[in-house]
């Protein structure tokens, strides 16, 4: 497969107006940004090789998005690969994939070698979703906090090419819809008032944190099936961003046709490790835009989000699937992606990963006549503006509890240590028996996932 290469011009018309050429500059710029990361044709083969950080015999996953037939019979596939668009050639002959295919291309010298199309089997469906999901996931705290310098600030209208650049004057509020469906997200988040010490013991803590969960949008399809009505479904992250993007299209009269076609934002922590989960690594701080984001980088950008939710669920699902085919596997896996505010209103995650693990025949055989008891594990990765990355990995086996405590930071550390007894105390005040008790200084090796090589290997 080969890359289609040109030239291209960006010298204005001599009959153009200076003002005239730099609106017209400025709207290809803004077009390119619209673009969602698609990589100029007119470059030769290996500069767009280049921008794709794709070594000579290194592979990848890609997902065909169109087959496109050009004058003269050849053929053209556009590739989402990487986090970003390609246009390959692939000759004459019909291609035998079509839109949605995912297949596994390789670098060889300045061209694509198809190395093999991901089959379609019962087994892989799940898999083939979530491989076209992978490289197209958007932090949930950049994009909330994108989201509510939107509704802060205002979008500004999509420009064409020839169109005058946007002035302040042309700044519209956010649509009603979306800025409700946004209101109505950030009134139910967590809030760091909400979570001081002891507040665990109060009444209703329990049911207020399982409400937190339920919300977080890992449920939203089993929701939506128990109420049997998309309005009538109770709170929750998915649908609220859901309603965010049916706003905004009908602001701009498009439906969700136009919806499905845009190339989602994409993080970059999520692109280098797409699974791992929780993301040791902490995102970079997003700098402020200089100016206000349109309707398309807003719809743009809730796909992303949406896809990081989606890719939750089908990990989720695919690692619970999986139960029991290796030792030592949990029998059930939930990954979530919890927003919540902090003292200063900005969102934050908590990524929790919780796992099931049932009682080995060895452990049933030396108690043999007492019911199976089942051990849970927690995950708990956050950072806190001052105290700095926290990690959490809790274990417990009724009766019995234990924890460790992983924080990056000296001074978090000796106040952590300062807070055990209290920790201690408080389990032993709800009933429970504390086997151990430990912080350490940085941060623990995660298990990484073998999942994103099997997405490749799976077979009909």
């Amino acid at each position: 497969m080969k890359l289609p290469t040109g030239t291209s011009s960006s010298n204005p018309s001599p009959e153009l107006t200076a003002r005239q050429a730099e609106g017209m500059a400025r709207a290809r710029l803004q077009a390119a940004a619209d673009s969602g990361g698609r990589i100029d044709p007119s470059l030769t083969a290996r500069q767009q090789l280049a921008q794709l950080q794709m070594a000579n015999r290194e592979t990848a996953l890609a997902r065909v998005a169109e087959v496109l037939q050009q004058k003269g019979g050849s053929h053209e596939l556009l590739l989402e690969i990487k986090g970003r668009t390609l246009a390959v050639n692939v000759g004459n002959r019909p291609p035998e994939v079509t839109a949605g295919d995912l297949i596994k291309v390789m670098r060889a010298n300045n061209e694509l070698q198809l190395m093999g199309k991901l089959a379609a089997s019962q087994e892989s469906t799940v898999a083939r979703a979530l491989a076209q999901r992978l490289p197209w996931q958007q932090n949930l705290q950049s994009g909330l906090a994108q989201l509510v310098e939107a509704m802060q600030g205002g979008i500004k209208p999509t420009t064409r090419p020839g169109q005058l650049p946007v002035n302040s004057a042309n700044i519209q509020p956010l649509p009603a819809g979306a800025q409700q469906a946004l209101e109505n997200i950030l009134s139910r988040l967590p809030h760091a008032d909400t979570l001081t010490p002891g507040a665990g013991k109060a009444d209703g803590a329990a049911g207020q944190v399982k409400q937190w969960l339920a919300e977080s949008g890992l449920f939203a399809e089993s929701r939506l099936l128990q109420t049997g009505q998309k309005n009538a479904a109770p709170a929750d992250l998915k649908l609220a961003l859901t309603r965010m993007v049916t706003a905004l299209l009908a602001s701009q009269n498009q439906d969700g046709a136009h919806f499905n076609r845009l190339t989602p934002t994409a993080s970059p922590e999520f692109q280098m490790a797409p699974l791992q989960f929780p993301q040791t690594a902490t995102p970079a701080a997003q700098p402020p835009s200089s100016e206000p984001a349109n309707a398309g980088q807003m719809l743009r950008l809730l796909a992303g989000m949406l896809n990081r939710i989606t890719v939750n669920q089908l990990h989720s699902q695919t690692l619970t699937a999986r139960a029991g085919a290796e030792p030592g596997t949990p029998v059930s896996t939930q990954l979530i992606d919890l927003p919540w505010l902090n003292p200063q209103q900005e969102p934050k995650i908590a990524q929790l990963r919780v796992e099931q693990y049932e009682q080995s025949s060895r452990e049933q055989a030396d108690k043999p006549g007492r019911a199976s008891i089942s051990e849970w594990r927690l995950t708990l990765s956050m950072d806190l503006d001052h105290a700095g990355p926290l990690h959490f990995d809790v274990s417990f086996r009724y009766p019995a509890v234990s924890a460790q405590v992983w924080a990056e930071k000296q001074s978090t550390l000796r106040q952590v240590n300062e807070e055990l007894p209290l920790l201690r105390q408080s389990l032993s005040d709800l009933g429970l028996e504390v086997d151990s008790l430990d912080c350490r200084r940085g941060s623990p090796l995660h298990t990484q996932t073998r999942l994103e090589h099997r997405l490749v290997d799976t077979k009909a």
